[in-house]
Formats: structure tokens, sequence, C-alpha cells
């Protein structure tokens, strides 16, 4: 996995103007929020525009994230969506040509999707197996807290085990699935 960190610290660090975050949180989210670009602008092209101008207003705007108003993934979405709606309703989508089946079977392309590329480059098998390592209830703290977005407070009430438990198992794990993943 190229990168353990969390889309919340790394839009921390962005609004710190630390370069290797953002370019971290953009391989992380771009492919996820271009295929909600793609889904509200079904042109590739004009995706791809939006998801560029997306990025160029996190740069400015990581600071404006707060933790505990939403998940990382969905402020992200709700900046680029806003901007899809806004060129749509200007009505400055490019001009599209309809293509028959075998103009499709020209354009297509047969390799893997985003998400796949994703998928592939993180090593999610690797992945996998080192949480399959970590004891029931400190996976699942983990889980709460990068798949949830849930806060180390959060994740205690949720769990009712007591806060400072909780961030020994998250940190602990977080150390245990480094090692394993750096031996793989």
């Amino acid at each position: 996995m190229a990168s353990r960190d969390s889309l919340a610290d790394l839009l921390a660090r962005c609004a710190l103007h630390d370069r290797r975050a953002f370019e971290m949180l953009y391989q992380q989210a771009a492919p996820t929020l271009y295929g909600l670009l793609l889904k509200l602008t079904r042109d590739r092209e004009l995706a791809a525009d939006l998801l560029q101008e997306g990025f160029a207003r996190v740069w400015q705007r990581a600071g404006d994230y707060r933790p505990q108003l939403g998940q990382p993934l969905a402020w992200l979405g709700s900046i680029v969506r806003h901007l899809a709606i806004d060129r749509l309703r200007r009505g400055e989508q490019r001009q599209r040509t309809e293509l028959d089946d075998s103009g499709w079977a020209l354009v297509a392309d047969d390799g893997p999707g985003p998400e796949d590329r994703l998928h592939a480059e993180h090593g999610d098998a690797a992945l996998a197996r080192c949480l399959e390592m970590l004891d029931p209830e400190p996976r699942r703290a983990v889980f709460l807290a990068y798949y949830e977005g849930l806060t180390h407070d959060l994740i205690a009430r949720r769990l009712d085990r007591p806060l400072g438990t909780v961030k020994a198992w998250v940190r602990r794990s977080l150390q245990r699935l480094k090692t394993c993943l750096g031996e793989t």
C-alpha cells in the first residue's frame, strides 16, 4: 500500500501547503471523485477538467475542512459536485457527438477502471491479510477510524470502551499494519 495516511490527515497537511500530502490525497481520492463527476456530467473531458479545478480549490481551501462536521471524501465530493452543477447550469458542457457501437468500441479502454487501478496500486490483498492478523476489537477500532472516519472519542462510545484503550488499540494496530505491509 503506497499510502497509509487518512484523507483527514492529508487534508490537514495540505492546509499547511504540504505538496507530498496533496499528491497522496489526489492519488487516493481522484478515482472516486472522477467517477462522481462522470456520473454527473456524462462527459469524460468535462469530468477531468472539473476534477482538476476541484483539486485546485481543495489546495486553496484545505484549511476549511472540519473533521467533526463530516467525512473527508464527502467534503471533497461536495466541492467537485458544486463545480459540476455550476458548470452544467451555465450550459458550458461540451457538445458531444453521438457514437454508435462501433465508434464506442474504438474509444473504449479495455484496461482496468480508475477504482480497479487504485485498489491494485494500494495492494488490497496485502492489507486484508494484515488486517486479519489483528485482534477483533482493535481491528474494528481501526475500521471505524479509517473507513468510517470516526474520532477516537466516537469509537470509544460506539465500542463502549475507555478512550485510552481505543487510542492504544489504533496506535498499536497501525504499527502492526505498517510492519506487516513493510514485509510484503
